[in-house]
């Protein structure tokens, strides 16, 4: 089995040349060319199915649709040039601390909520 992480990375490589050398028979590519809007479209509509899935399915199935989610969410960040490592920053940044007071710190400097 791979090490946590490193098959997030293999995709991450994966999408990131879909982005810059772009195959004419890829969906990574058509999602790429539909930008944030349509890649925005697609993450909304995995994560309602993973929700749907963990509310009344298998766990096969919650774990196909987190699986799913997971990589719309990559495309989304290579769209607009972000990387996985970006958010595990944020995430590590933000590990010990509450999130009660995390979610107030961001609302009182004029972050999303």
């Amino acid at each position: 089995m791979p090490r946590l992480g490193e098959t997030l990375e293999s995709l991450e490589g994966v999408v990131a040349s879909r982005r810059s050398d772009p195959p004419e028979r890829s969906y990574t590519s058509r999602l790429l060319a539909g930008g944030v809007s349509r890649i925005g479209a697609k993450v909304t509509e995995e994560a309602g199915e993973l929700v749907a899935a963990a509310a009344t399915e298998t766990d096969e199935r919650v774990v196909s649709e987190a699986a799913d989610l997971v990589y719309h969410l990559l495309v989304l960040l290579a769209c607009r040039g972000l990387s996985l490592a970006l958010v595990e920053a944020e995430l590590a940044r933000r590990f010990g601390v509450s999130g009660l007071d995390e979610k107030a710190a961001r609302t009182r400097a004029g972050g999303a909520a």
